[in-house]
């Protein structure tokens, strides 16, 4: 057993964070860097790549930085091969784009193909290439960043619902699957989070509306009990107790970090 000072700390750990140049994945290594891990950012643009592992660099060494897209999964695989037979990974946060908004019923067969693709068959291949350095250790975490449209649907987020949903199933079964080699496997539910995908959605629907952004984010607010949207910061501190030590017996769940949104469904 941990002692209780060394429960929030990850150091000597390896952690690999997806969609890490802004947002909650930014957030998410900030978190683990200053927990004490070695975080290893991956993405598809390099100028926001450099810019963050930069600002990771203040926190203290070893942070480095992986080009990966994760619209294809087998190129991911390749590359998470390469950085596994280097350094093996112990956390693997899973954070990548959500898919464009629209209904369900509107969209085409193949936007449900690749966003399964970008956000299960890519996880799943960075999880084989994990897995095996985490079982090596006795200790491993898997923290999927997903949505509250895993609980509630959301209206206009159609092909993101269904998605989501997936994935959050795919992380519980191998929270069953690997619990025994002391690996846990989680899903984070962000609500309302103040990220450019959060700007892109209520300028669209502002839009379609024909209203000011600010009463779609009023109309947001006022979903929310806590009465403001999350900084991303908030989710990625949700984030780090799930990767460190101090959340060894929690696995399995799908934590809502919303400011009690949910609670309205």
């Amino acid at each position: 057993m941990h002692e209780q000072r060394d429960w929030f700390r990850l150091d000597g750990r390896h952690a690999l964070v997806g969609g890490a140049t802004q947002g909650i994945g930014r957030a998410c290594a900030i978190a683990l860097a200053r927990a004490g891990a070695r975080v290893t950012i991956t993405g598809r643009n390099d100028e926001g790549l450099s810019k963050v592992v930069s600002e990771l660099a203040t926190i203290g060494p070893g942070h480095t930085t992986l080009h990966v897209d994760h619209a294809d999964w087998q190129a991911a695989q390749r590359a998470l091969d390469g950085l596994v037979s280097r350094d093996p990974v112990h956390v693997f946060v899973h954070n990548t784009g959500g898919p464009a908004a629209g209904f369900a019923i509107d969209a085409d067969p193949s936007q449900f193909m690749a966003a399964l693709s970008q956000h299960v068959a890519t996880g799943q291949a960075i999880m084989q290439s994990c897995a095996p350095g985490m079982r090596a250790v006795g200790y491993g975490r898997l923290v999927s960043i997903t949505s509250t449209s895993v609980t509630t649907p959301l209206r206009g987020l159609g092909v993101s619902n269904v998605v989501r949903a997936a994935v959050a199933n795919w992380v519980r079964t191998l929270a069953h699957e690997l619990g025994r080699f002391g690996i846990t496997a989680n899903n984070v539910m962000p609500g309302f989070t103040r990220t450019g995908r959060l700007v892109s959605l209520f300028e669209g629907k502002a839009r379609r509306s024909g209203v000011a952004v600010d009463d779609i984010e009023r109309e947001a607010i006022a979903t929310i009990p806590a009465a403001r949207i999350a900084e991303p910061d908030e989710i990625a501190a949700a984030v780090l107790f799930l990767c460190s030590p101090a959340a060894s017996y929690v696995n399995g769940v799908n934590l809502p970090v919303d400011g009690g949104r949910l609670v309205q469904d």
